[in-house]
């Protein structure tokens, strides 16, 4: 259970604070009603970290959907090229093939195409 973190109950955290200061205050007659938090940041070394954080999170979500699209394009493309029996391949270039496309799908840099003029076996 949360005991009072800034981020899972603030109200709590509030209340603490309220509690804290009437205690301060009492023998001088105030009474206090609320206390708000207005505003809250991370210390300048700690919220680099954070973004750097976030960034890093982003990335390797961007790069699981990336890799997922590529998956089920290459997955599609065998799939259609043995259903309409354009181009027989054995499995060894089967594996070329999807090693290839993964390369050109996944990569962030535009393909280089490449002409090979002799045979590849």
């Amino acid at each position: 259970p949360d005991e009072g973190s800034l981020r899972g109950s603030s109200t709590i955290v509030a209340e603490r604070i309220r509690q804290e200061l009437q205690a301060k205050v009492e023998e001088a007659g105030l009474e206090i009603l609320e206390a708000r938090i207005t505003y809250l940041a991370y210390a300048p070394e700690i919220a680099a970290v954070m973004l750097q954080r976030q960034q890093a999170a982003a990335i390797i979500d961007a790069r699981k959907m990336i890799v997922d699209g590529a998956v089920s394009m290459v997955e599609m493309a065998l799939e259609k090229l043995n259903h309409h029996e354009i181009v027989k391949l054995d499995e060894e270039r089967k594996a070329a093939m999807v090693s290839n496309l993964l390369v050109i799908l996944c990569g962030n840099k535009e393909a280089q195409p490449v002409i090979n003029s002799g045979s590849l076996y």
